[in-house]
């Protein structure tokens, strides 16, 4: 009895222990993770509050005017991209890199700088990958110092800093169709007979109106491995495009039937867009086209 005693007293201990390793922070650590387009920013940093001191101000005890500010507190604050990005104006590699700032009333200095250790005592202006000037804007009051995102598109972003009553917009730009197009080409490459991989490449092509004839020769191989309702689908949309609606109109109208004979749950989101489509399209082609397409390949 004595031994199991003994056995639940240290655990209760180990536990007790365990749990006092963890203690409230002054400045809780935060993380947030963007995606823009192909792209994920994300930030660690910690967050301090004003707790009635005064901010970017002169002689602030946590953020002097005109100072060198690691933009946060505790540790280093860590920005990174998993793609090369325009920072502001400039461009920069994909990578990890500390985020620092020099606070000042009418623009702000921010930085990228390359030594992840880096602190406003050991930080060096030659490690500085990207240094850009901001103009501050007011904003709603915040006790708690906050970086958020906003404004996202597919190949652009502001991230915000903001503590007070000041915020920081700094645009992040990046090249996106260039990277993805990039990585559909690594992915058909790897992947030559993948109908899905296939399909992704042709459906990008024809979502941003570009290179068609190419997306069309990669549909065509789709289908040639695996018809499908989405694929004919693809290709209908691409033929049409190309100004050739005689021939999209019976693809899309299989696609159609197709997808009916074994629906999922994209072919139940997507049928009305067909219906609608090949509604146009009949509206675009004469019915003797259309009819004599069909004798031709009757024959």
């Amino acid at each position: 009895m004595k031994k199991y005693l003994l056995t639940l007293t240290f655990a209760i201990a180990l536990a007790s222990a365990t749990i006092a390793q963890r203690t409230p922070q002054a400045s809780p650590g935060a993380t947030i993770i963007q995606t823009v387009g192909i792209t994920d920013f994300t930030v660690k940093y910690s967050r301090p509050g004003i707790k009635g001191r005064a901010v970017f101000a002169d002689k602030s005890p946590i953020a002097p005017i005109g100072q060198l500010w690691r933009t946060g507190a505790n540790q280093p604050t860590i920005f990174e991209s998993s793609t090369d990005f325009t920072f502001g104006d400039k461009k920069v590699p994909a990578g990890k890199y500390a985020l620092f700032s020099i606070p000042e009333k009418a623009k702000w200095t921010v930085i990228l700088n390359k030594n992840l250790n880096a602190s406003t005592d050991i930080y060096k202006e030659t490690e500085d990958v990207a240094r850009i000037d901001v103009t501050p804007v007011s904003g709603e009051a915040t006790e708690s110092f906050e970086i958020s995102f906003s404004n996202v598109t597919d190949s652009t972003s502001f991230m915000n800093i903001a503590w007070g009553t000041v915020k920081v917009p700094v645009k992040l730009s990046l090249a996106t169709q260039e990277l993805t197009i990039a990585s559909l080409d690594r992915a058909v490459q790897d992947k030559p007979e993948d109908v899905a991989t296939l399909q992704s490449a042709a459906g990008y092509y024809l979502s941003k109106n570009i290179d068609l004839r190419k997306a069309l020769s990669l549909a065509d191989k789709a289908i040639g491995l695996k018809e499908g309702w989405s694929n004919l689908w693809i290709k209908a949309q691409i033929l049409d495009k190309l100004g050739k609606t005689s021939e999209a109109l019976p693809l899309a109208q299989k696609a159609l039937t197709v997808g009916a004979a074994a629906p999922d749950g994209a072919y139940d989101f997507y049928k009305t867009q067909i219906a609608k489509a090949i509604t146009d399209m009949q509206a675009k082609v004469p019915a003797k086209e259309v009819a004599s397409k069909g004798k031709k390949k009757k024959k």
